[in-house]
């Protein structure tokens, strides 16, 4: 080979397959060195593939299956009232129609009663789907005078299948036990077991009198199976403009769910990425201890001749596999765990059993965890590639210094994860908020590192030695402080992330709620009996709590200033916060401001005034229509249009479990349409169960058309709910605190060469063992105190945002718990800066001054 040919070859460097085969025989089969890295990328892709996975097989259950959730292609929804004969014609136009009635009523039996949800339907339901009882037939509709009741009826009642019980004036047949309602999920909240009848159960039963409140429900199957539901939305709101429909259709079928599936997985999302990114910084820890323990095999490879690119090639390579491994591996568990995390939400979500295997989800987890490796392995593995070999060689007492190039590549690794997470979320502006907090964050830990290093300088020498050293320790050259403070600042306040979010659930089930609400909710209680009513109650139970209002619904047909009011019907889209706009809501009439307001705006109705056409209307959806006093309003009620003028605007406190109604309108408005009472019954609490059993029996004889709601049930539900998502989020936010542990760890692994020698050095010159570890833990005491505070106000922060904002619960952290669990952070942080000093005890001093 000539000289020019033998020069050329040495310029161009080793090829990739000869870096692979030195990396290989380099690189130790269990990954000695590396474990770290696998570990970081592990967790946080096995977060993000769960968390993905999981999401994804939902929300294809949502779509795939949204004409069997709704019942139909599209579903028309009106309170109070029935469809005409004109309207239920334009139905039948589009395909076949089945149609029927929600409501609340109350079963008895001569021995018991319950609150109970009626669901009445035609004989062609369920248009889609599957009903299923428990002795595994599928019977169709109810006939005649059979019921198909839930267990919880059966048990509420004490009967079984083929005895009798009552029904308002009828008395009807348990002919089964539901196993399967196939509409059930986008039935929405349950105030009762389900009990199912034939539609004229309820007419027939005197539970459909005027003013009563009931939902009519019309779903159908459309005979052309590629028209658009929403075109159809459009030609009957054009149609029927003053209806007061309500619509859902099959590619929303159960918008609750929806809602809630987007905000949990945009929560865990952001969780998995936090833990992607906390990691990372442990991965770069991790990397310069690896390459650390490298340095005499990359200063041997420069002295044989390789180049800066080779070294690069080979440690990439090597970091590469590692990445790899650890994202496959993280993957597959993902794929593993996610039945778990589908048992935990069954009952609240459609989850499929067994293992689902979601291409997407898997892929971006694995995308995000090699961007991550990349992005913080640059800079450790480009600043050891541009120095020569004696350099390195002494790189324990002479720190290297920063790489540019380094930095960039980090920049243009972490400016691709931020760009992947934006264009993959479902709520970019929520995303941008936490990439830029994250950012900030590391910002202020950035700015607290260097500010202990120049407090350690500049306080006053601690007569103490180990003190002394320990301020030494942390501004030093070289010392490991920036990293330090990052790992201990993301680990710590994990830790009250963990605790804040978990102890705001656990506050929000706990909270005054239960307390302050009353013991039943009755609805259609008969304006002429509210007398009886109340003497019903209060003679068995004279420190009752009996308050009564009238109730009816009601659509915002138009709003704005008089004489330019807005349609609400040709609104593209409801403005935030004005959700009153959409669709029938709940209203009354008043003489005062009901409990639980406050007039803020305007003054309210005199006694002349109150026959006049007035409404009082919600602070918050004032200001989200863009209301102010003096504007009109155009309500719908039972089909007719009736225009009220805002006298006064209020604030309502929604968790005072009252009467609260968004609109409150004076007696000359709305008095004279069609309507019944609510009433809430507050009991005395030394009132006993069969006393309560033998009020419910009573109320049942007295008023059969009107129905209760037993509070307790409804709470019962919510704190279910509340626990599921809890234990969602526990999960989530613990793969947080694994990867803050993670980081620290690596800060610990990063400092060890450095470590090693001070500690060879001290116990040369005759420093103890206890002397040494006292030292450790002097300096990581010092700087995990420091960042306690800073800890504490990141993490709590954080949370309140995922509270309040997110699941838009109140923010009822128990501050005792997540104190005490930071303080579990601090004493663990002290743990492990022990553990980490235990084989630095091991060096010997001959061998490892040797190698200086």
């Amino acid at each position: 080979m000539s000289a020019t040919s033998t020069a050329d070859a040495a310029s161009a460097g080793l090829s990739w397959g000869d870096a692979w085969r030195i990396a290989q025989r380099d690189l130790n089969a269990r990954f000695k060195g590396l474990r770290l890295l696998l570990v970081c990328i592990f967790l946080g892709t096995a977060a993000l593939a769960a968390i993905g996975t999981l999401t994804a097989s939902i929300e294809r259950e949502l779509e795939g299956s949204g004409r069997e959730l709704l019942g139909g292609d599209l579903e028309v929804e009106v309170w109070q009232r029935d469809l005409n004969e004109e309207e239920q014609t334009s139905l039948r136009g589009y395909g076949e129609v089945s149609g029927g009635y929600r409501l609340q009523a109350m079963a008895s039996t001569g021995d018991a009663a319950a609150p109970i949800e009626l669901k009445a339907v035609e004989p062609n339901w369920p248009l889609f789907g599957n009903f299923t009882l428990t002795d595994g037939s599928e019977p169709g509709a109810p006939s005649g005078n059979d019921a198909y009741l839930a267990q919880g009826a059966l048990d509420r009642l004490d009967i079984e299948v083929g005895d009798t019980f009552r029904l308002g004036t009828l008395e009807l047949r348990a002919s089964g036990v539901i196993e399967n309602e196939p509409d059930r999920l986008s039935e929405g909240f349950q105030l009762g077991p389900t009990v199912l009848v034939a539609k004229q159960v309820p007419h027939d039963g005197g539970l459909l009198q005027p003013g009563s409140l009931f939902q009519s429900k019309y779903r159908i199957a459309f005979t052309d199976t590629g028209r658009d539901p929403k075109s159809v939305e459009e030609e009957l709101s054009q149609a029927y403009p003053n209806a007061g429909f309500d619509f859902r259709n099959r590619d929303r079928a159960s918008p609750g769910a929806d809602r809630f599936v987007t905000r949990m997985s945009d929560f865990l999302t952001l969780v998995g990425l936090a833990a992607l990114v906390i990691a990372g910084i442990g991965i770069a820890g991790g990397v310069s201890s690896y390459l650390d323990q490298r340095r005499a095999s990359i200063a041997t490879f420069k002295v044989l001749g390789a180049s800066s690119r080779d070294i690069v090639r080979i440690y990439s390579l090597q970091i590469a596999v590692a990445a790899l491994v650890g994202s496959a591996l993280g993957i597959a568990t993902g794929v593993l765990v996610t039945p778990l995390l589908g048992m935990a939400l069954q009952g609240l979500l459609p989850v499929e059993g067994g293992f689902v295997i979601e291409p997407a989800p898997l892929i971006l987890a694995g995308a995000y965890g090699l961007l991550v490796a990349f992005a913080f392995a640059s800079a450790p593995l480009l600043r050891a590639r541009s120095f020569p070999a004696m350099a390195l060689m002494r790189s324990r007492i002479v720190p290297l210094s920063r790489d540019r190039r380094a930095l960039l590549a980090t920049a243009a690794g972490l400016v691709a994860i931020c760009a992947l997470a934006l264009f993959t979320s479902s709520q970019a502006w929520l995303t941008a908020g936490f990439l830029a907090g994250a950012g900030v964050a590391l910002i202020i830990l950035a700015g607290l590192g260097l500010g202990l290093q120049y407090a350690a300088r500049k306080l006053p020498r601690p007569s103490n030695p180990l003190l002394r050293s320990a301020l030494s320790n942390i501004h030093r050259p070289g010392a490991p402080t920036s990293a330090l403070v990052t790992a201990l600042g993301f680990g710590l306040a994990a830790f009250v992330l963990l605790a804040a979010i978990q102890s705001a659930i656990d506050g929000n089930i706990q909270s005054r709620v239960p307390q302050e609400a009353p013991d039943y909710f009755v609805i259609d209680v008969p304006p002429e009996g509210v007398e009886r009513f109340t003497s019903l109650i209060t003679v068995p139970f004279p420190d009752a709590n009996v308050r009564a209002v009238p109730t009816m619904r009601g659509s915002v047909l138009a709003f704005g200033s008089e004489g330019e009011m807005q349609r609400t019907a040709d609104l593209e889209e409801i403005p935030e916060g004005a959700w009153a706009l959409r669709g029938e809501r709940g209203i009354t009439y008043a003489d005062e401001p009901p409990i639980g307001s406050r007039v803020v705006e305007g003054e309210w109705w005199t006694g002349e005034e109150a026959n006049q056409a007035l409404v009082s209307i919600d602070k918050e959806f004032a200001d989200g229509a863009g209301l102010a006093i003096g504007d009109m309003l155009t309500i719908g009620i039972l089909g007719q249009e009736r225009d009220v003028r805002i006298a006064n605007i209020r604030e309502i406190d929604w968790e005072s479990m009252g009467f609260n109604f968004t609109m409150v309108f004076s007696s000359g408005a709305i008095s004279d349409a069609p309507h019944k009472l609510s009433a809430t019954i507050d009991l005395p609490d030394n009132a006993d169960t069969e006393a309560r059993a033998q009020l419910l029996r009573a109320m049942v004889q007295e008023f059969p058309s009107s129905s209760v709601v037993e509070v307790g049930e409804v709470l019962l539900q919510a704190r279910t709910i509340l626990e599921q998502v809890g234990l969602a989020t526990l999960a989530a936010a613990a793969v947080a605190v694994l990867a803050g542990l993670a980081v620290l760890m690596g800060a610990i692994a990063a400092a060890r060469a450095a470590r090693t020698y001070d500690t060879v050095v001290l116990r040369v010159m005759g420093a103890s063992r206890r002397q040494i570890l006292g030292l450790q833990l002097a300096e990581y005491g010092l700087i995990a105190s420091a960042l306690a505070l800073v800890a504490l106000a990141l993490g709590s922060g954080l949370a309140w945002v995922i509270i309040t904002q997110l699941f838009e619960f109140d923010w009822l952290p128990n501050w005792g718990v997540v104190l005490a669990v930071l303080g579990m952070g601090f004493a663990m942080v002290l743990a492990f800066a022990l553990g980490g000093s235990l084989p630095l005890l091991k060096a010997k001093p001959a061998q490892a001054l040797r190698e200086l």
